[in-house]
């Protein structure tokens, strides 16, 4: 299941280059992150009230192509393996047919204390 989010380039988003800041795309493929849990049914705020968080515990980037001001760009999400206690999901960001950025990104799941703990079963069950 590919998750789709787009996305705007503001002026804000761009260098002194007029190109996007590399350090935004983290935060384009966060946000996708964040709306693709929150579409399969995941609560975070009540994950947290439980004592419970994600945290990125790796990324491996690709930058392959720049975005500029006033793109619509498309990043894509899903799941490319899933056990109990991490994920690893791959997002790219997408200029029309134009690949520009891609990631793997390890996700896990730590306590109010910082100590590992299981994924929520929901997403435990998500087919990869």
């Amino acid at each position: 299941m590919t998750h789709r989010l787009p996305i705007r380039v503001y002026y804000e988003d761009t260098d002194m280059a007029g190109i996007v800041y590399y350090a935004n795309y983290l935060r384009y493929i966060e946000r996708a992150r964040s709306d693709w849990v929150r579409e399969i049914g995941i609560d975070q705020l009540e994950m947290k009230a439980a004592g419970v968080v994600f945290a990125v515990r790796r990324v491996e980037a690709d930058y392959i192509a720049p975005a500029v001001f006033d793109d619509l760009l498309e990043v894509r999400t899903w799941a490319t393996s899933i056990g109990p206690a991490r994920m690893v999901m791959t997002q790219e960001v997408w200029r029309a047919d134009t690949l520009l950025f891609q990631a793997a990104v390890t996700i896990v799941c730590i306590n109010a204390g910082g100590k590992p703990c299981r994924l929520p079963a929901k997403l435990r069950s998500i087919p990869v």
